[in-house]
């Protein structure tokens, strides 16, 4: 008896998922560890991994029976194109789609980034103790319907006045993103996802750096990819100090 196609595209789903955890680990520690005298070495380190690990998984898939390929449906992926890539030539009947865990870490990682650059804006050092924004950071992370009453008290005080508007603007964001993950049904969280996504794809206030840069990176992906999985996303993202 053969397997479920649903556990197949999972085993396939999960597999990509830890694949890509590990590429963002190796690519962290390249990044940390390489000054900048030796910039250009570990870009070409990066894709050279790449390449590998693209290599990698169309040499995998390629080995699996043909039956057994083609009972695969669906593949969640991140946001590492090899797999978008090795999956195109090796599972072309299959849909692939963007992970929810990547995308809300990937709109994670925005916010914290316009988090870190407005701090450095306005107080001139990175975050520290003292820094509202600072202290604000795991808060910023939390999906606005779970926070407690005095978290939205915070909130509230943060996003008073005009200095950190910006930020305010790129949680909204990532809210909207993880409202549509979060939303169980799913054409109806899969149009809130396209929404958001042609939203912040054009006419975005050049003030907003890096909700720009994301809306390219998704829109880019959208067109080759669906931008919904069923997988739920997380409760939260881990942010970085």
């Amino acid at each position: 008896m053969g397997m479920d196609p649903n556990a197949l595209a999972a085993i396939i789903a999960a597999g990509a998922a830890i694949l890509s955890v590990v590429v963002s680990v190796v690519f962290g520690i390249l990044n940390a560890r390489f000054s900048n005298w030796s910039a250009l070495a570990a870009e070409e380190a990066q894709r050279l991994a790449g390449r590998q690990l693209e290599a990698g998984v169309s040499t995998w898939l390629a080995a699996r029976p043909k039956n057994w390929r083609d009972k695969v449906e669906v593949v969640a992926m991140g946001g590492f194109t090899g797999f978008k890539t090795a999956t195109t030539e090796e599972l072309p009947d299959a849909t692939p789609v963007l992970d929810p865990f990547h995308v809300v870490r990937l709109a994670g990682e925005t916010l914290d980034q316009c988090r870190r650059r407005v701090q450095q804006t306005l107080h001139g050092h990175r975050g520290r103790a003292g820094d509202s924004l600072y202290r604000a950071r795991r808060m910023l992370h939390n999906g606005a319907g779970l926070l407690t009453a005095r978290q939205k008290t915070r909130l509230e005080a943060l996003f008073t006045g005009d200095d950190h508007v910006e930020v305010e603007a790129t949680w909204a964001v990532y809210q909207q993103m993880i409202t549509a993950y979060r939303e169980p049904d799913k054409p109806k969280g899969k149009a809130l996802m396209k929404a958001v996504i042609t939203a912040i794809g054009s006419g975005v206030p050049a003030a907003l750096h890096e909700v720009i840069t994301l809306g390219r990176t998704m829109t880019k992906r959208a067109a080759t990819s669906s931008p919904t999985s069923t997988v739920p996303a997380p409760q939260t993202a881990p942010p970085r100090p």
